[in-house]
C-alpha cells in the first residue's frame, strides 16, 4: 500500500508542471479564439465534419458541449456534432504529453481521431439529412457554468491551475488504484482481459467512454500509459467519450428518442473506430 501510494505521488509530481503548462496554453487559446471557433462551426455548411474534427482535436473547454447546443438549435448537422465528439481530445492530450509518450505516437493518435471524425461525420450526414428547427442553442453558456467548467475565468493562470489541480487529483486516484491492482498481481488479469481480446477490449472501453465526464478520458488514457489496454481499446473509449457533449445534448435537445439513437451511434462508431485503429496500428 505504501509503495503504491509513493509511486502515485511521484508520478503525479512529475506530471504536474507539464500538465499545468498544457492547460495554460489551452486556456490562452480558449480565451483568444473560443468564440471565433463557435462562430466558425456555424458557417461551414456541408464541410462541418472536416472543420468540426479539426477543431475537436484541439482541447477546448466546453467545445463539444457548445456544438451539441448548436445541434439542438438546428445550426449544425448530426454528422458535425458526431465528428466533434469522436475527435475531441478532452484530457487525453495533456496526460499523454505529461507522461513522456513519444510525440510521433501522440500525433498518430490525433490523426486517427481526426480521420475517424471526418469519415464517420460525412457518412452520418449522407445517411441522415433531417433538419432541426429548435433554437435553444443560446443556453450553452449557462450549461457550461452548470457543469463547473472553468472556461469563463478571466485569469487564465488561475483557470489553468484549477483545471490542473482537478485533473491531477483524478489522475492520482486512478494511478493509486492501478498501482494497488498491479502490486496485488492484478495487472496480468487486467491485460489478459483487455489486451489479448481485441473486440472485448474495444467494447469495454467504449462503455467507459460513455461516461460524460473527463474522469473517463483520464482513466482510459492512464490505462493506456500503464500498458494495461491496447491502443485500439483506448481509441474506442476516447472516440466514444465526447466530454460534456452528451450532457448538453440530453438537456437541450427535447427529443429523448433521438438522443438515445445518437448515443448508440456514437458508441457503435467509436468501437468500430477503435477496432480499425487496432488493426492498422
Amino acid at each position: 500500500m505504501l509503495e503504491a501510494l509513493l509511486d502515485a505521488v511521484i508520478d503525479c509530481a512529475k506530471m504536474l508542471p507539464i500538465l499545468y503548462l498544457a492547460y495554460l496554453l489551452m486556456e490562452f487559446f480558449e480565451h483568444k479564439a473560443g468564440e471565433k471557433t463557435n462562430n466558425l462551426i456555424t458557417k461551414v455548411g456541408r464541410a462541418g465534419p472536416i472543420v468540426g474534427s479539426l477543431l475537436g482535436i484541439i482541447p477546448q473547454c466546453g467545445f463539444s458541449g457548445a456544438v451539441a447546443g448548436l445541434y439542438a438549435g438546428g445550426i449544425v448537422t448530426l454528422g458535425t456534432v458526431l465528428a466533434v465528439f469522436i475527435s475531441t481530445s478532452d484530457e487525453m492530450l495533456p496526460i499523454l504529453l505529461s507522461s513522456n509518450v513519444e510525440i510521433i505516437t501522440i500525433v498518430k493518435i490525433l490523426l486517427f481521431k481526426l480521420v475517424g471524425g471526418v469519415v464517420f461525420g460525412f457518412a452520418v450526414d449522407l445517411c441522415y439529412r433531417k433538419k432541426k428547427h429548435d433554437h435553444s442553442h443560446h443556453e450553452i453558456h449557462e450549461m457550461c457554468e452548470r457543469e463547473n467548467c472553468s472556461c469563463n475565468h478571466k485569469n487564465i493562470f488561475l483557470a489553468a491551475l484549477i483545471h490542473s489541480a482537478r485533473v491531477i487529483l483524478m489522475i492520482f486516484v486512478v494511478t493509486l488504484a492501478l498501482n494497488m491492482i498491479f502490486e496485488l498481481g492484478g495487472k496480468d488479469i487486467l491485460t489478459n482481459f483487455v489486451l489479448n481480446k481485441p473486440i472485448i477490449g474495444e467494447l469495454t472501453a467504449g462503455v467507459i467512454g460513455l461516461i460524460p465526464n473527463c474522469s473517463a478520458s483520464v482513466c482510459i488514457t492512464n490505462l493506456y500509459v500503464e500498458n494495461a489496454i491496447s491502443v485500439g481499446a483506448m481509441m474506442s473509449g476516447l472516440m466514444v467519450n465526447g466530454g460534456v457533449g452528451l450532457i448538453v445534448l440530453y438537456r437541450l435537445n427535447k427529443n429523448l428518442r433521438e438522443n438515445i439513437v445518437i448515443t448508440a451511434m456514437l458508441y457503435l462508431l467509436g468501437v468500430v473506430g477503435g477496432i480499425v485503429t487496432g488493426l492498422i496500428w
